[in-house]
């Protein structure tokens, strides 16, 4: 019988028992690098799409609305694709509850990398006038899709692998993918900035890291393929105990941790879009810092939220991930506001700090959702429930948040409203974290129910 727990009591002598533990050791590697390839692979496509979305994609395909107008719907194209993210995520997760976690990761990985490398390729508005944005808008709909069902399987395929009491950490894998891949995505865009000018830029030189997707594409396939289902689902096919409809049996008996899934997210996913998209945009546009400067900004981030997520992850299995997440959100709700007017200095250093300090929140808030989210469902609806609930999140928190904080700007000229925004949505997300029972805490994933709440 498959189990994540560690073994006690072993009758193996020590030789069998050490191969057994290097067999076992190379197995999690092999899965944390599969996970964490895979989250790091699907964000820096959206990231590549949301820098992109600050710098270019208004004037290339949405010229006609004006410099105003095209902003705003380069960032309605942004969100738009988080729309779809619950279809994909209730397919995914059918089948994922069905035929296993390994073979739906493979094929979203292909979709949503597919889709992006096509971006690449698209022509402008000038040169195909509107069937340019809707191809663009198209393509990002895939994007949605195909990202709606791969962070449910990331997550389940590291933490149902983590021996008891390193979940939090082993389910941080698929979270720091969030920051590695904005970090490749900002490295990119910033070499592009430096050693193009700003015509080749924009005539040629946005269309590269779309395409190099197709690499990351090979490696991230060639991983998953040598990594082994999750245990919890193996045993679960050995003992036949899969349901004909998981997905109805969710809606009927846990709509509830669903709905707490998704209000949990929605603060770090709108607080996280700022720093992977709006403020680079905001630096630019409404600052008139330079591009390299902004980057060199989001770059420290993404290095922070890295190491701080890490910690996240870690630091839950020590205190609990409910009040590591309180801690997190805390910090988020506090600097929500006063982060503003460091950024307004368009000083680089206090730029960096403020963006930094903002990690500081969301490595706490993100490090253990993994865990936490795998703890809140039963075996037989985990997929379903993890991805529906990471998918709503999306949609309430960073779907439209680089869009709301620019109309918020335009509406008002301040951009400390923005962090009103930020700050309110904190709150929520700190009320709902704080209605999950602690006593979920390294509960037994193999179970096929627990107490509904």
């Amino acid at each position: 019988m498959a189990t994540h727990a560690p073994r006690k009591g072993s009758t193996m002598t020590g030789t069998g028992s050490s191969h057994v533990s290097t067999d076992r050791a190379r197995e999690e590697r092999k899965v944390l690098a599969g996970t964490l390839v895979g989250t790091t692979i699907e964000w820096y496509d959206f990231f590549i799409y949301a820098q992109a979305a600050a710098l270019v994609l208004g004037q290339l395909f949405f010229a006609p609305m004006g410099e105003g107008g095209a902003q705003l719907a380069a960032w309605a194209s942004l969100g738009i694709s988080f729309l779809v993210r619950p279809l994909g995520a209730v397919v995914a997760g059918h089948l994922g509850d069905r035929f296993g976690r390994k073979v739906v990761l493979v094929f979203t990985l292909v979709g949503m990398g597919g889709a992006t490398a096509i971006i690449g390729l698209l022509p402008t508005y000038a040169q195909i006038g509107v069937a340019a944005p809707v191809l663009l808008i198209f393509l990002r709909l895939l994007q949605g899709f195909s990202a709606g069902g791969e962070w449910g399987g990331a997550a389940l395929m590291s933490v149902e692998h983590a021996p008891l009491g390193k979940r939090g950490l082993f389910g941080a894998y698929p979270q720091i993918g969030v920051p590695i891949g904005m970090i490749v995505a900002t490295l990119f865009m910033f070499g592009l900035s430096t050693f193009m000018t700003d015509e080749q830029f924009l005539t040629w030189g946005w269309r590269i890291p779309f395409l190099f997707s197709i690499v990351l594409i090979g490696v991230g396939y060639w991983i998953r393929r040598q990594v082994e289902e999750s245990p919890v689902f193996a045993e679960m096919a050995r003992l036949r105990q899969k349901e004909s409809a998981p997905l109805g049996e969710l809606f009927r008996h846990h709509r509830k941790n669903v709905i707490l899934a998704a209000l949990i997210f929605a603060a770090n996913n709108a607080a996280g879009y700022l720093v992977i998209a709006y403020f680079n945009g905001y630096g630019v546009n409404a600052l008139g810092m330079e591009r390299t400067q902004t980057l060199i900004a989001s770059l420290l981030g993404g290095v922070g939220w890295l190491v701080f997520t890490l910690y996240g992850g870690y630091l839950s299995d020590k205190i609990g991930r409910v009040l590591t997440f309180q801690i997190g959100y805390g910090i988020i709700i506090l600097w929500a506001i006063p982060m503003w007017f460091l950024l307004d200095t368009a000083s680089l250093p206090l730029f960096t700090l403020a963006i930094l300090v903002l990690t500081v929140g969301l490595g706490p808030s993100y490090g253990p959702q993994s865990a936490l989210y795998a703890e809140m469902f039963p075996a037989r609806v985990r997929y379903s429930g993890v991805s529906i609930g990471y998918a709503l999140g999306s949609i309430v928190g960073g779907a439209f948040a680089p869009l709301i904080a620019e109309l918020l700007l335009q509406r008002t000229g301040q951009s400390w409203t923005i962090g009103v925004y930020i700050a309110v949505l904190g709150l929520i997300s700190f009320v709902a974290v704080s209605m999950v029972p602690k006593s979920l805490q390294d509960s037994d994933l193999h179970q096929q129910e627990h107490a509904r709440t």
